[in-house]
């Protein structure tokens, strides 16, 4: 007669493959949250290019090239304000959305960006983008080809916003370039399996960033990289004469932000 294994074999064997299986879970947890956002990103970049795109196609306005593939910008492409716009044509949509932006950036030059040195600053939604009638969250997108990322733009430093891409600091201007100007924008250097700025030390200066608002493509060059303190707030700065947007991460990766990664972008006409 065939002997019986004892209930304990099989309790051991159980809670063995119960243990497997939830270290298997924990080992795979980062890809499956970077498999999501790099979803959700792309998701709301496609969301946006499309509003942009009914905005530049506005029968009013005249129609901006296109990629008729996807109905999307190209990355590799940058479109003039005229090629949006429409050389003479009626005021383009969201016009009162972008006057708004302009406005806060002359005030916060005028006022030499009072109240940056508060942490708390840095998470402001100073712009209800709804009150424009623009849906959604997302105000432009960040291209880095050197990086192979194209992730959101958002307006303020929240926790929520830097989870699903880059993020403008408030008291930093806004992502729609001009003389004095410097946007600031952060992202995690991986988090939670996200890459976000992860790769950021694969920039090197002479490299191309562009910032896709809905009126153009802003494209700049990375003119300088530094590593700061966190308190060395007056490295984000706008520069009296310049056009910069400023990308700020955490240093060195895995440190928990014992530093920061200062990479500056400069445009010119």
């Amino acid at each position: 007669m065939k002997k019986r294994k004892p209930f304990l074999f099989y309790l051991l064997l159980t809670i063995s493959a119960m243990l497997f299986l939830a270290a298997l879970y924990v080992f795979l947890i980062p890809t499956f949250n970077q498999i999501a956002q790099a979803a959700q990103a792309a998701s709301d970049v496609a969301a946006f290019y499309e509003i942009r795109q009914q905005t530049a196609a506005d029968p009013d306005r005249g129609t901006a090239p296109q990629d008729h593939t996807s109905g999307r910008i190209p990355k590799s492409e940058s479109i003039t304000p005229d090629a949006v716009t429409g050389t003479g044509s009626p005021e383009p949509k969201y016009a009162g959305l972008r006057e708004a932006m302009q406005a806060y950036n002359e005030q916060i030059y005028e006022d030499r960006q009072a109240g940056l040195s508060d942490p708390w600053c840095y998470t402001a939604t100073v712009i209800d983008l709804a009150s424009y009638g623009l849906e959604g969250e997302v105000v432009s997108v960040l291209t880095i080809p050197a990086m192979d990322y194209e992730e959101p733009i958002y307006l303020g430093a929240t926790d929520d916003h830097l989870n699903r891409g880059a993020a403008q600091l408030s008291i930093s201007s806004m992502p729609i370039g001009g003389v004095n100007t410097n946007c600031v924008l952060a992202g995690h250097r991986g988090w939670n399996g996200a890459l976000h700025f992860r790769h950021i030390e694969l920039l090197k200066v002479g490299d191309v960033v562009h910032v896709t608002n809905l009126w153009e493509t802003l494209t700049y060059t990375v003119s300088e990289i530094k590593i700061i303190e966190p308190w060395q707030t007056e490295a984000l700065l706008i520069q009296e004469g310049r056009d910069l947007v400023t990308l700020l991460t955490c240093h060195p990766y895995g440190s928990g932000g014992r530093y920061r990664y200062v990479v500056y972008c400069e445009r010119k006409e």
